[in-house]
Parts: structure tokens; C-alpha cells; sequence
């Protein structure tokens, strides 16, 4: 299909969907409006029930938690797909120097470029640590901090260059990592039916309402969730660069190394 062929059937698309779209908008409730029965409902139950101040936190991991299970195994099989692809073509070796075009200046990094990079790094994965453990108290969760600390990783490409970033990011790690995250997010739903509970019934204390470890089964699953995500997302960056490394073969003439 023609580059062409490819924007005009996305105009067509995007023209399809138009009418939806603006209907969904319409219907939107005007800001600062009362909120609905269902999120009423949620709120009266929730702090009670399971001891969080974090509503969203309440309906991702408990009370609609079977879907977010599936949402993790659908983004388990989206960055396994791309990795099958993308490696499938490439191979497992890597090389420690980019593709250069002829003719094209080598642009050295920037010392403040760097710099910022290394001050704005272990800033960002602090960042998301904090994102990630606070899921059950504050507005935060799993998925949020994994993609915060997953970007804290691109830092590490920027400021470094891409050795220092194969040295610090490993691909075993990160199928470890997004693996071991879908699967304990898995077994906390297996678990409980080993005690005679029901799928993804809460079977840990609930702690104290607004305490960081509050929320029983809740936080288990959101290590879950921040562990995969973050082990995905980073794979799947270091899967795109990696689709930038020249070949082992002999460089033609022209070419710099990196």
C-alpha cells in the first residue's frame, strides 16, 4: 500500500468517526457538574470497604480488577508481538554504533544536554517510585508510575549515548520484569481460590484508611502493574533504537562510528 493510499484512508477514517466523536463530546456532563450515581456510589463504598482514598485505584484493582487483568495481558501481547517482530527481522546481536546516511554531520551531544539528563534521571524515577507506591492513597498508580519510570530509563539513552544504555538496560531483564509483573498480577486472583476465596477476593489485612500499605490485595496487584509496565514500555524503547544500530558488517566508506 502507497504512502498515498495509506493518509487517504485515514482521512476517510477519521471522517467515519467524526460524527461519534462529536456526539460523545455533546454528551460530555458541563464542568463542575454533580457527580454521577455510579461514581456516588463508588465513594460510599470503597473508603469503607477497602480502606483507600484513591477511588481509581478502588476500581482498577477491585471492584472491576477481571478487567484490568485483561488489559495487562493485552498489553503483555501487544509488546510481545513487536518484539517478535521487530527482533524476529533484526536478530538478538546488537552493535555499539547508529546507522549513519552519507554526507550527514556527526553532531556531538550537548554537555548541558548530558548534564540535564543525569540531574533529571534519578529525578524522574523518583518520581515514579513515589507514583507507584502511593496508588491506594493519592492519584497515582502502577501503570502511571511504570510509565514515568520507564521514561526515566530514555534519560539514561539521552545523556549517555545508546552504550551507556545497553549497559545499564538489559532485554532479559525487562522480559523479566514484564513477565513476572502479568504473572503476579495473575496470581493475585489464583491465590485467593487456594484459600477457598473468591477470584481476586481481598484476603490480606486492609490497613488503616490513607496509609500507604492500606488497601490489602490492592498493593500487590499494583506492584504488579508498575513492574510490567515499566519492564514493557522500556523494551519496547529499546526494541525501536535498537532498530537504529548499523550492522555488524564493515562499515562502507563514509561512515562514522559512533
Amino acid at each position: 500500500m502507497s504512502p498515498r493510499l495509506r493518509v487517504a484512508l485515514l482521512a476517510l477514517s477519521g471522517l467515519a468517526l467524526l460524527p461519534g466523536a462529536a456526539a460523545v463530546i455533546a454528551g460530555l456532563p458541563p464542568f463542575g457538574a454533580t457527580i454521577a450515581q455510579y461514581g456516588e456510589r463508588i465513594n460510599a463504598i470503597a473508603p469503607d470497604a477497602r480502606h483507600v482514598a484513591n477511588m481509581v485505584s478502588a476500581i482498577n484493582f477491585d471492584l472491576r480488577g477481571l478487567d484490568t487483568l485483561g488489559e495487562e495481558f493485552m498489553l503483555l501481547a501487544a509488546i510481545t508481538g513487536t518484539v517478535v517482530l521487530l527482533r524476529g527481522h533484526r536478530g538478538e546481536g546488537n552493535s555499539g554504533r547508529a546507522m549513519r546516511r552519507a554526507g550527514r554531520a556527526l553532531i556531538p551531544r550537548s554537555e548541558a544536554v548530558v548534564l540535564a539528563c543525569r540531574i533529571a534521571g534519578p529525578l524522574t524515577a523518583v518520581f515514579g517510585l513515589y507514583v507507584v507506591v502511593h496508588a491506594t492513597v493519592t492519584p497515582g498508580g502502577g501503570f502511571q508510575g511504570g510509565v514515568i519510570l520507564a521514561s526515566a530509563t530514555l534519560l539514561i539513552y539521552l545523556g549517555e549515548g545508546y552504550a551507556g544504555w545497553r549497559d545499564a538496560v538489559r532485554s532479559h531483564w525487562l522480559d523479566a520484569l514484564e513477565g513476572g509483573g502479568a504473572l503476579l498480577f495473575a496470581l493475585c486472583g489464583l491465590g485467593p481460590m487456594l484459600m477457598g476465596a473468591a477470584f481476586m477476593q481481598n484476603v490480606l489485612p486492609l490497613g488503616t484508611f490513607r496509609d500507604l500499605f492500606s488497601g490489602g490485595l490492592m498493593l500487590i496487584e499494583n506492584l504488579g502493574v508498575a513492574l510490567a509496565v515499566t519492564g514493557g514500555f522500556t523494551q519496547l524503547f529499546l526494541e525501536f533504537m535498537e532498530e537504529t544500530r548499523a550492522t555488524d558488517e564493515p562499515e562502507e566508506p563514509g561512515e562514522e562510528s559512533a
